[in-house]
């Protein structure tokens, strides 16, 4: 692609030399230009259903309209101050979220799942000790984490790690799901353990409870931090307010971000009281985190949240997906909870989920044999069964294609 073309995709002028957007996506299938509930509008004014809300990102659906007043009334009255003084929203937005997770914690605000993380794991350095004590992290391969330097180190995909090595030390993989891998990995310099409860980018695998339970019960053994990563799955999406919960356990630290501001950049990093105490003031800090824009946005969102019980909704929409799934020729497994979902299938997911956006549907393959679903958490049932004959559909052309030898 020439980068006069790049820049078009891009929605970019085209009378440059070079497009002035950094190739990190590579371009664009589509340009949308807005949005309501689970449907988006490109710039033809076509409509496409949406099932993937921005990798679980917009779980109320797009516009929403308590969010977007809480956005406009916070942008005409504040927008930000140094974290040297307090805002409104704080102290309510880090209640409510250390309410949902059983209480005794402290959150610390920042703009992102991969900061989040970023504060998990400092976090446990300093709760370990450092270098002079406990530093090194355990994760699973297949996780993902983030892409910054230390957290991509956390990530399980040694393929993700090639073009950026050196990568910072301190960080160890294990199997996933494989307690005696994990077991072994857990010496005296072992300052935490961190997990997904589901692993969406490694596609959709589900934890079990028996791990997650015999993973807090080696951490307490070699007083070891047990930190889950909920960026992806908590807030309701996977039909509790954290997946974690489903499996009984209670973590030490929890890191969030995606669904909290339902689009506006937001992070927290939760920690029971006595591990966010290791941290003392200046040990860790972010310009833009906890400010008023995504706190005004992440107090509508939680409350709407809460008003309308996602986690109750995202059981019953993900077992009308399930239900209406299984049956359809070429699904041969769907896995996950709630509403995040992968749809294994016996051919090539790609070519389906292209097939989809040609059809006004929104997915990604998130292997080369399983779509992901991820759509808002407000989902109507008739969105559901619409979303439901539009894969059938899509996995019989593109199964017919392969049959004729034509592309899908």
């Amino acid at each position: 692609m020439t980068a006069v073309e790049h820049a078009a995709a891009m929605g970019a002028p085209t009378d440059l030399e070079r497009c002035p957007i950094m190739p990190t996506y590579g371009p664009p299938a589509v340009q949308f230009v807005r949005g309501e509930g689970s449907w988006l509008w490109d710039r033809d004014e076509r409509r496409y259903l949406d099932l993937l809300s921005g990798l679980a990102v917009t779980s109320l659906g797009h516009a929403h309209p308590e969010v977007a007043r809480a956005l406009c009334d916070q942008a005409h009255r504040l927008l930000h101050v140094s974290n040297l003084f307090g805002t409104e929203h704080n102290g309510p937005v880090a209640s409510t979220l250390d309410r949902l997770l059983g209480g005794g914690g402290q959150v610390f605000f920042a703009n992102s799942g991969a900061e989040a993380n970023e504060c998990a794991l400092k976090l446990a350095r300093k709760f370990g000790g450092g270098a002079a004590g406990r530093f090194n992290v355990v994760s699973a391969y297949g996780s993902f984490h983030g892409r910054t330097l230390a957290t991509l180190h956390a990530t399980g995909q040694p393929a993700k790690h090639e073009a950026f090595q050196p990568l910072p030390e301190g960080f160890r993989h294990v199997a996933w799901c494989d307690l005696d891998a994990l077991e072994a990995a857990l010496d005296e310099t072992v300052a935490a353990v961190l997990l997904e409860p589901v692993q969406g980018e490694g596609g959709v695998m589900p934890a079990t409870s028996e791990y997650f339970q015999g993973v807090r019960r080696l951490c307490d053994e070699r007083g070891v931090l047990f930190m889950v990563d909920e960026v992806q799955t908590g807030l309701g999406r996977c039909g509790r307010w954290f997946a974690h919960q489903h499996f009984d356990v209670v973590p030490d630290v929890v890191t969030m971000a995606k669904a909290l501001g339902n689009g506006v950049p937001i992070g927290a990093c939760w920690a029971r009281a006595d591990v966010a105490a290791a941290f003392e003031p200046g040990d860790h800090a972010t310009t833009y985190g906890g400010q008023p824009l995504a706190t005004a946005a992440a107090r509508a969102v939680l409350s709407v949240m809460e008003a309308e019980d996602v986690p109750g909704r995202a059981m019953h929409a993900g077992d009308r997906f399930r239900t209406g799934l299984l049956p359809v020729p070429g699904v041969t497994a769907v896995r996950g909870f709630g509403l995040l979902l992968a749809v294994e299938l016996d051919l090539d997911a790609r070519a389906v989920a292209a097939r989809l956006l040609t059809d006004g549907v929104i997915v990604n393959a998130v292997t080369p044999t399983a779509l992901r679903l991820a759509p808002s958490l407000l989902i109507s049932d008739d969105e559901i069964d619409l979303a439901v004959a539009a894969v059938a559909a899509a996995i019989e052309a593109v199964a017919l294609a392969a049959e004729e030898g034509n592309p899908s």
